[in-house]
């Protein structure tokens, strides 16, 4: 199973409270059919103008090209519980986000992709984004063991519920991974149930 313990990489700073899921994730793209192509979308109306000219956005700067880690601040997420949104961020190549405070379903969404969406305080986080804006090459660590962020000289504590927490740590947010680990389990529970007794593979 994909255990999550530690995410290092480069960080980028997205600034501001209240950013939901349309701004994450525009609702013209939720009609893909998979979503291979989302990592072409995130922030895609605050990043590209009409004429798909490039505005000036975090995620546009070539510094921040490869970060691994999102900084955000309040209630980062909210609006409808739309799962492209988290999907758009990892699969342009977030593996972790650190937030003053999260949309509850937004950060369930992110659990279930494997992606820690820790809580840090508003100072810490702040404190963060500068270090990430001044000095992009830095590189930072979320550590779900120790419950921190190491970036440079900072280290500052983080929080998530420890239900997620776990889930990460041991391996059980990838259901599709928990039912192959139990296989034989699944066959024999099968096996119990009549309408299961056509097929048992």
């Amino acid at each position: 199973m994909s255990k999550v313990t530690q995410i290092t990489a480069k960080a980028v700073p997205v600034r501001g409270d209240d950013i939901d899921t349309d701004r994450i994730i525009p609702a013209r793209y939720l009609k893909e059919i998979t979503f291979s192509k989302m990592g072409d979308y995130p922030f895609y109306d605050e990043r590209f103008d009409e004429e798909g000219g490039q505005k000036d956005h975090p995620f546009n700067k070539p510094e921040h090209q490869g970060a691994g880690v999102l900084l955000a601040n309040s209630n980062f997420g909210c609006g409808s519980s739309r799962e492209h949104a988290p999907q758009s961020l990892v699969r342009w190549g977030i593996k972790a986000v650190v937030a003053e405070s999260y949309a509850e379903i937004f950060a369930g969404n992110c659990i279930m992709l494997g992606t820690p969406a820790v809580v840090a305080s508003s100072d810490d986080v702040a404190a963060l984004q500068d270090l990430a804006a001044n000095k992009p090459e830095v590189e930072f660590t979320v550590d779900l063991e120790a419950m921190e962020v190491r970036a440079g000289d900072l280290t500052v504590k983080v929080s998530m519920p420890e239900t997620r927490r776990k889930a990460l740590l041991e391996g059980t947010w990838d259901s599709t991974a928990l039912l192959l680990a139990n296989r034989d389990k699944v066959r024999d529970t099968a096996k119990k149930l009549p309408y299961m007794g056509w097929a048992v593979v």
